[in-house]
């Protein structure tokens, strides 16, 4: 192994740990905000140093990696989506801290009602489970895998469009619940920005194995 592939290797396994660590962080926040654990969402908070930490490092070592070794055709690609998805990463650990920062604002469980009426935690166990497989594919270099979380991620648009009226309903039901309405919408909204994330995510997985940019492009 040249010294080229492994610093690549290293890198690689850097991004699939900080990998492992925002899909923890998501699923912590889900579990403080059906259980009210409000220690567990303070640990959200601090672990998110963890995320930037990671981020900085991952940049930094594939910086090196351009200056020492002028890498090209697919060790540049590795690089490139490397470096995007790092930072596609970092934001959807953004996501889980501004979760755990709701469940402390919010100061009180959450009604199931207006969970399952939203469909939140299936928009959310969905989104955990894209996350997973982008990682699979990563790690395994699958591109079929990749492409699987274009057609998951359809069910959280489906659910977030139709937000709006559900909260709506909610509210109508029992005006007392607005404050928590809002702050489920809130939720429902970061979900789908973790969806659109993960696509991100894909796209560069299939960049990457298959020097195509989907970026764009109405057909997937």
């Amino acid at each position: 192994m040249t010294q080229l592939e492994k610093e690549l290797q290293a890198v690689k396994s850097e991004v699939i740990n900080m990998w492992s660590l925002v899909q923890m962080q998501l699923t912590k926040a889900k579990k403080a905000m059906l259980q009210f654990d409000q220690d567990l969402a303070r640990e959200v908070l601090l672990k998110e140093k963890r995320v930037n930490a990671y981020e900085l490092k991952i940049d930094r070592d594939c910086e090196n990696i351009f200056a020492l070794f002028s890498p090209v055709a697919n060790d540049l690609r590795f690089l490139l989506a490397a470096i995007k998805i790092n930072s596609n990463m970092e934001r959807i650990g953004d996501i889980a801290e501004g979760i755990a920062k709701y469940i402390l604002e919010f100061g009180s469980p959450f009604d199931k009602h207006i969970l399952d009426k939203t469909q939140l935690l299936v928009m959310y166990d969905e989104a955990i489970n894209m996350l997973a497989d982008t990682r699979a594919a990563f790690e395994n270099e699958d591109t079929i895998l990749a492409r699987s979380v274009f057609k998951k991620d359809e069910k959280l648009d489906e659910i977030n469009l139709a937000a709006n009226s559900n909260i709506a309903s909610c509210i109508h039901e029992n005006m007392e619940s607005m404050n928590e309405a809002l702050y489920v919408l809130s939720i429902i909204r970061k979900m789908e920005r973790v969806g659109d994330q993960v696509k991100n995510i894909a796209e560069e997985i299939i960049f990457f194995m298959e020097a195509k940019v989907l970026k764009h492009q109405e057909e997937l």
